[in-house]
């Protein structure tokens, strides 16, 4: 079976090595408003999220209520309690802004398309995966700031909760709100053009990485960290993957879930968003940390989760036929 990689994935590889050659664009005082481009479009991303959330979906999706408890607690639970347990064994300095970047991406929401797309493919529970996934965005705008400041404000970085859930409900929960309004008036208009929309989400997301990075590079954030903690990012990232989905498969079965229940439990609930990432790191985080280094298990994670993901699910579409 050929596995073939992800074209976003070669896009962020792509950006991030521009930004290390071509950096001009994404520093201040350019003539390409880079700031005021990536806050619009941040805010059209999730208007348009709120054209897409189907309320008929998330009503219906509640009578499912195990399913749906594993998959959330599984996101803003099991992740951050996994990562939590290391801080003990944290030193001050580079390790502890690795170890954030690791809180971070794990206290981060589950992503709406990839899920759904896998759940398909697999044939799992379809109804349940666009439930969780829809509503996981949601719980999100709440918990991921919420255990973000727990750990920043240990680590004596000013960080106002108050004007962060600020930030948020301007940017990014009042046009939910504004596209589920005008859903009736402008949700054709999604749909017709999904693949378009698509595609100016992950051009903002993709000019968001690449001005962190030119700040990271800028600031020598990179040449500060050892090549061997950068592998263990790496390393660790993928163990966080495995451990999580070890987990959720066999919370599964103890639950007794049927198949489909059990793909949809596995698929979501080990799932992170890379668009609540990279918009969240430009809100809580202060000016003073590197975004870039902050993204970085993120973006190997995304990675990943994409590759591996895919693959079970082509090999679980072909149960039916053998």
């Amino acid at each position: 079976m050929k596995i073939k990689l992800d074209p976003f994935v070669l896009s962020i590889i792509l950006v991030i090595g521009l930004a290390y050659f071509f950096p001009d664009l994404g520093r201040e005082g350019n003539a390409i408003p880079l700031d005021t481009i990536v806050s619009l479009g941040i805010s059209l991303i999730f208007f348009s999220y709120g054209l897409k959330l189907s309320k008929h979906q998330i009503t219906s999706g509640l009578k499912n209520w195990r399913l749906h408890a594993l998959v959330q607690s599984s996101t803003f639970l099991l992740f951050p309690a996994i990562v939590i347990s290391f801080y003990p064994f944290i030193e001050q300095g580079a390790q502890e802004t690795i170890w954030l970047a690791f809180l971070f991406l794990a206290a981060l929401p589950s992503t709406v398309s990839s899920s759904v797309v896998m759940v398909s493919m697999a044939k799992g529970n379809i109804p349940a995966a666009i439930f969780n996934a829809s509503i996981s965005g949601l719980i999100g705008i709440v918990l991921t700031p919420l255990w973000i400041g727990l750990f920043l404000q240990e680590s004596g970085v000013d960080y106002n909760l108050g004007g962060i859930y600020l930030k948020l409900l301007l940017e990014i929960l009042l046009p939910v709100v504004l596209g589920l309004i005008l859903q009736q008036y402008l949700g054709k208009f999604v749909q017709k053009y999904a693949r378009q929309l698509s595609l100016f989400d992950k051009s903002i997301i993709l000019l968001i990485i690449y001005k962190s990075f030119v700040e990271s590079f800028d600031e020598g954030v990179f040449t500060s960290v050892k090549i061997r903690d950068l592998i263990f990012i790496g390393i660790a990232t993928i163990l966080l993957f495995y451990v999580v989905y070890f987990i959720t498969g066999y919370l599964s079965r103890v639950l007794k879930f049927n198949k489909e229940d059990q793909i949809t439990a596995q698929f979501c609930g080990t799932k992170k968003s890379l668009v609540h990432g990279t918009v969240f790191s430009k809100v809580l985080f202060p000016e003073s940390m590197s975004v870039g280094l902050v993204l970085l298990p993120l973006m190997i994670f995304h990675a990943f989760q994409i590759l591996f993901i895919s693959f079970v699910a082509s090999r679980l579409s072909n149960r039916f036929r053998e």
